[in-house]
C-alpha cells in the first residue's frame, strides 16, 4: 500500500475494482442524457459540465426524495466506483450539499474523449445505483420527470445478466 493511501480508502478502491461496470444499458442511458442535455444546452459547455448538469436535475429531484444527506451518500458511492474506472476522477469530490466540484480540473487536464468518458462514468454509475436501490421503473419514471422531452423508447435499465 502506498504511503499517502489510508486503510479505509484503499479498502473502496479494492472493492471498487471488483465490481463489474455498469450495464451497457445504462451506459447508454447515460449517454442519452448527457446528448439531450448537450442539445438544449445553449451555453458552448463541454461535455464534463453537460455531465455536472446532468448529476444537478437528478440531485434537485431526488433531495426531494432521499435529502441532501441520502443524495450525498448515494452520489458519494457512485464517485468512489466511478474513480475505479476512470482515475480522472481521483480530482472530483462531493460537496455537503450534494453537488460536486473539481470536474473542471479534468477538461484542463484530459483530451475531451477522455473528459467526456469520465462524465458519462459518474452518470452512468449513479443510475445503475438508482436502478439497485429503487428499482428500473421508479428510475426511469424519475428520469422522465427531469427530461419529460428525452427519449426513454425500449430503456431497460436491467441489470441482472439476461439469458
Amino acid at each position: 500500500m502506498s504511503q499517502g493511501c489510508t486503510d479505509s480508502s484503499y479498502n473502496e478502491v479494492a472493492e471498487a475494482h471488483r465490481m463489474s461496470t455498469a450495464s451497457p444499458e445504462i451506459q447508454y442511458l447515460a449517454r442519452r442524457l448527457l446528448a439531450f442535455e448537450a442539445a438544449h444546452d445553449n451555453s458552448s459547455a463541454a461535455r464534463v459540465d453537460v455531465a455536472v448538469q446532468v448529476i444537478e436535475g437528478l440531485r434537485t429531484h431526488l433531495i426531494r426524495l432521499t435529502g441532501v444527506d441520502g443524495f450525498r451518500s448515494l452520489l458519494s458511492r457512485a464517485l468512489t466506483l466511478a474513480k475505479a474506472e476512470v482515475p480522472s476522477l481521483n480530482m472530483v469530490h462531493v460537496r455537503p450539499d450534494g453537488s460536486l466540484e473539481g470536474f473542471g480540473g479534468i477538461e484542463q487536464s484530459q483530451e475531451a474523449g477522455a473528459a467526456g468518458q469520465a462524465g458519462i462514468t459518474l452518470v452512468a454509475r449513479l443510475l445503475d445505483l438508482l436502478v439497485t436501490f429503487i428499482g428500473e421503473s421508479l428510475t426511469l419514471r424519475l428520469v422522465r420527470e427531469k427530461w419529460p422531452d428525452a427519449s426513454m423508447d425500449g430503456a431497460d435499465l436491467t441489470t441482472e445478466e439476461k439469458p
